[in-house]
C-alpha cells in the first residue's frame, strides 16, 4: 500500500511513469495499474484487494502441516523419491490438507516456514539403548561443573588434512560455476587435538600416521602445559587408537597417571565439542584449497589454529 501510495503521489508531482518506475524501482505495468485504479476508485482503489481472495490457503495449520512434511523424508509418505522438490511437496501438500497451491506459491511457503536446502549429514547409529546412552552422556556432561582449580577438562579428538581438497558450497556469479583443481595423488596428514573446556585453547600434535603414537604425543604435550595440572580429564570417542596397549602402558607411568579418559558412547560425535573447532578448521583452510603440495596446505592449517588461539576471549573468573 505504501508502495502505491508513493507511486500516485509521485505522478501528482509531474513525474512521468517512467520516471516513477526508475525513482521507485517498480515495474512500469504496476504505475499504470495503480494509476488506473485510483482514477476509477480514488483513494479506495490503492486498499490491498487481496481480502476479496477468500480465505487465506497458507493459514497456520497449513503451514505447520508443510512444515511436517518438510522436516520428514518423502518416503516417509509413501513416495519413491528420497530428496524433496517443490513440485513433490505441492502434491504432499494437497494430499495432507487438500490445499492446492503453484509451484511459486510453495516457494514463498517455505520461505514463510524458514526452510533451506542444506545438505543432509550421514551418521551411525549408536547401538546401545538409549537410557544406557544418555546415562554416559549425564556422566560426562557433570564432568563440567566447576573443577578444582588443580584440575582441567579437554575434548580430544582426531581430524584428517588431505592434499584432495574437500568440495564446498561457495558464492558464484550467474553462469559460473567455479573450478577445484585435485592432485593426481591424494596425500594425508593427520592431527590430535584436544580443546580446554575452560579457556578454549586448542592443543595439538601431527603426524603422517592416525595411530596410537599420535595419541600418546597428545597426551604427552597435555601432562607438559603450564601450570601443571593434578588431574586432566579428557573426554573422547571410542576409536581403537585410544585403547591399544601402547596407551595403557603410557597411562601407567608417573605423568600417565595424571590422565583421566571419559569415553562418550559409541557414534556420538555431535557431544565431542572439539568437532565443531575441525569444521571450522576444514571450513576456513581445507575447503575448496588451492594449495600445490601439502607443506603449503599444513603451513595454513597452523597459521588458521595459532590464530584462532590468539583470538579465542580470556575467561572470565570469579571474582
Amino acid at each position: 500500500m505504501k508502495t502505491r501510495y508513493l507511486i500516485i503521489l509521485n505522478l501528482d508531482d509531474g513525474l512521468g511513469p517512467t520516471q516513477v518506475t526508475h525513482r521507485l524501482k517498480v515495474h512500469r505495468s504496476t504505475v499504470s495499474q495503480v494509476a488506473a485504479r485510483f482514477r476509477e476508485a480514488g483513494e479506495g482503489g490503492l486498499v490491498d484487494r487481496r481480502e476479496e481472495h477468500g480465505e487465506r490457503k497458507l493459514d497456520a495449520a497449513t503451514l505447520q502441516t508443510l512444515h511436517d512434511l518438510v522436516e520428514s523424508s518423502p518416503q516417509e509418505h509413501d513416495w519413491r523419491r528420497p530428496t524433496g522438490t517443490r513440485e513433490l511437496l505441492v502434491r504432499a501438500l494437497k494430499k495432507s490438507t487438500g490445499v492446492t497451491i503453484h509451484v511459486s506459491t510453495m516457494s514463498k511457503a517455505l520461505a514463510m516456514i524458514g526452510a533451506r536446502r542444506g545438505q543432509p549429514k550421514p551418521i551411525v547409529p549408536c547401538p546401545w539403548s538409549k537410557r544406557a546412552k544418555n546415562k554416559r552422556l549425564r556422566e560426562r556432561e557433570e564432568l563440567k561443573q566447576p573443577l578444582p582449580p588443580d584440575e582441567v577438562l579437554v575434548y580430544e579428538d582426531e581430524v584428517d588434512i588431505h592434499l584432495n581438497p574437500k568440495i564446498g558450497p561457495d558464492w558464484m556469479v550467474p553462469g559460473q560455476q567455479k573450478q577445484v583443481v585435485t592432485p593426481s595423488q591424494n596425500q594425508k596428514r593427520y592431527l590430535a587435538g584436544a580443546k580446554d573446556v575452560h579457556t578454549g585453547e586448542l592443543i595439538w600434535v601431527e603426524g603422517e600416521k592416525k595411530n596410537s603414537l599420535l595419541f600418546i604425543l597428545l597426551l604427552g604435550e597435555l601432562v607438559q602445559r603450564d601450570p601443571p595440572a593434578k588431574i586432566i580429564h579428557v573426554i573422547l570417542d571410542n576409536d581403537g587408537i585410544h585403547k591399544t596397549r601402547q596407551v595403557e602402558i603410557s597411562l601407567a607411568t608417573e605423568q600417565g597417571r595424571r590422565l583421566q579418559l571419559h569415553f562418550l558412547p559409541p557414534h556420538c560425535p555431535d557431544h565431542n565439542r572439539i568437532e565443531r573447532t575441525w569444521r571450522d578448521l576444514h571450513a576456513a583452510v581445507t575447503r575448496n584449497h588451492t594449495c600445490a603440495d601439502m607443506k603449503h596446505l599444513m603451513r595454513n592449517v597452523r597459521h588458521y589454529l595459532k590464530q584462532r588461539n590468539k583470538n579465542i576471549p580470556i575467561p572470565q573468573t570469579a571474582a
